[in-house]
């Protein structure tokens, strides 16, 4: 990739929270937010810790390692602020491409953007993760109106400490040579979309081209940072190998004059320290022995807080004066300062490239953000030997948190959907504990269950059918058995139909109910003497048989 990139602090911000790098292989532009929190250390952050990916030799993981770096950078950025909190509340965005093995490897977050251009065609690729294209997406928003809209920079996904595992945007693209790709922050926006594919279109030089993107930002008003990285895909030749790097362009005229009053080379001492701990670090990783904690005497300590162009001072480390090495057991709390700006500086002297921004600021100054729990040794060595780090060094160290995490949530839904399954069983076991009268067939029966569906389960069976017609019912109970008459167990719907076969009701009466316990003894006993009773008392047969012995003989004849 041939490639250009420049970034401007703009009209009305006090310090430049925009964070942009591009080499040969990977170009990568993050635009920070948290204000005077943290903006700037969140997007240098990612940046510095994602250069090493500038290279070529992958092994068709190219994409897999995009994407785990990105996320091992926003565990970082959940780290500086557990152990800065004034830095809570920052994050940034990320859009990057990573050209390996033919292809173009692409990871996106948030509002910064990514353009190509191919055989005359201007495209946005990205998609901006904000509010407001969530309402174009869903058809409740115009385009156009969107740059009016008063939640335009609320952003729905980005790097930080709000989730621990953001939702990238991947994609692995072909490449052609000639290919342009434009990545910019969210302050080009000011900058009509037409200007910008004219520039593109019309500006051969890339250099010529990303000055003129500032520019027009710039006379625009550019009331936010701007960062603008030019690429273009082409053939490589042994002048591309040959290149010289490209000095480390700093975002802030304040940041240089910190820079230049500071020492930007480490001593003598501290040399010999830098060089002592990648040994030991190479020495750890060939023999695979000791752990975070034994791989030195100090991890290196927290400097996300400090402003990009404050240079530490009186921080050599202790050592021995007659050897020169650093005494066992002994460092300086500002050695992990020191070695990760030394490393950094070899890591970017050692290929072509351009970083701009706040990430140039904190390279020059050596205010690299830096986290305890990441050895020093361990991240010299990453750097040192352009690797990503590899499983069970410091990604491990990062992502273990994650796994008790996603287990725990397992188990959670496990015990939630065992807890509904028991429920649903003992609820359906209970109903099959009910009965109750209804209708079947133009006849009364006895159903097992309740009344009720679930979806498409039927809570209830039919039981029994009995010989009683609906029909031969007064319509009071018609009405009350297609409503389903409830029973407490199966004795009391055999009660509740045989006072319908009886009287017609649901309910017993009361002469009914008092010959029902001995139905045994009572039934032979009237019928002897009945039979003589009728002939002296014919006369008072009518009167007496109406009120009295009627529901008294149909329970007596029913039985």
């Amino acid at each position: 990739m041939r490639f250009a990139a420049r970034s401007d602090v703009g009209r009305i911000r006090s310090k430049n929270d925009d964070s942009a790098y591009a080499g040969r292989h990977l170009a990568i532009v993050a635009d920070g937010m948290g204000g005077h929190a943290g903006g700037d250390v969140a997007s240098a952050a990612t940046v510095l810790d994602m250069i090493h990916l500038d290279r070529g030799d992958y092994d068709g993981d190219a994409a897999t390692v995009l994407a785990d770096e990105i996320q091992t950078a926003n565990s970082l950025l959940s780290e500086l602020v557990h152990q800065n909190p004034k830095l809570a509340g920052m994050g940034t965005t990320v859009t990057a491409l990573l050209l390996a093995e033919g292809k173009l490897h692409f990871a996106h977050i948030g509002d910064s953007r990514a353009y190509r251009l191919r055989d005359g065609e201007f495209k946005q690729v990205s998609v901006d993760h904000t509010f407001v294209q969530r309402l174009i997406d869903e058809g409740r928003l115009k385009p156009e109106e969107a740059e009016s809209h008063p939640h335009k920079n609320v952003l729905m996904r980005v790097l930080g400490d709000v989730d621990a595992s953001p939702e990238l945007d991947l994609d692995t693209l072909d490449v052609r040579p000639g290919d342009r790709w434009l990545l910019c922050s969210d302050g080009l926006n000011y900058v009509a979309g037409h200007a910008v594919e004219r520039t593109i279109k019309e500006t051969k030089d890339l250099h010529e081209c990303v000055e003129t993107l500032v520019d027009l930002t710039l006379e625009a008003g550019s009331p936010d940072n701007v960062t603008v990285v030019m690429v273009e895909i082409v053939e490589e030749t042994p002048d591309d190998v040959s290149t010289a790097a490209v000095d480390v362009i700093p975002s802030t005229g304040a940041a240089s004059a910190a820079a230049r009053g500071a020492s930007i080379s480490m001593s003598q001492k501290e040399s010999a320290t830098l060089e002592a701990a990648v040994r030991n670090a190479r020495a750890k990783d060939a023999t695979g022995s000791g752990s975070p904690k034994d791989s030195l005497a100090k991890e290196e300590a927290s400097v996300g807080g400090n402003p990009p162009g404050a240079a530490s001072q009186g921080n050599e480390p202790k050592e021995n004066e007659d050897s020169g090495s650093v005494e066992p057991g002994s460092t300086d709390p500002h050695l992990g300062e020191h070695l990760s700006a030394e490393v950094l500086r070899e890591e970017l002297a050692s290929r072509p490239h351009e970083l701009v921004g706040a990430a140039a600021a904190a390279a020059e100054s050596g205010s690299i953000p830096t986290v305890a729990g990441r050895t020093v040794a361990r991240r010299a060595a990453t750097l040192l030997t352009h690797k990503a780090e590899q499983p069970g060094t410091d990604t491990e160290d990062t992502l273990v948190p994650l796994k008790p995490r996603r287990w725990v949530t397992w188990s959670i839904a496990a015990a939630v959907l065992a807890v509904l399954t028991v429920g649903l069983w003992l609820g359906y076991a209970w109903t099959q504990t009910r009965y109750y009268v209804g209708e079947f067939d133009s006849r009364v029966a006895i159903y097992n269950g309740v009344s009720q569906r679930l979806g498409p389960i039927q809570l209830s069976s039919l039981e029994a059918v009995t010989d009683i017609r609906m029909d031969s019912l007064p319509p009071f109970s018609q009405q009350r058995v297609r409503q389903t008459v409830p029973a407490n167990d199966l004795y009391d719907a055999q009660r509740i139909v045989k006072n319908l076969e009886l009287t017609g009701t649901t309910s017993p009466e009361e002469e009914c109910a008092t010959p029902s316990p001995s139905p045994g003894a009572s039934t032979p006993a009237p019928t002897e003497p009945a039979s003589p009773a009728p002939s002296p008392d014919a006369s008072a047969a009518p009167a007496g048989s109406s009120p009295s012995p009627s529901p008294t003989v149909t329970c007596e004849a029913a039985r």
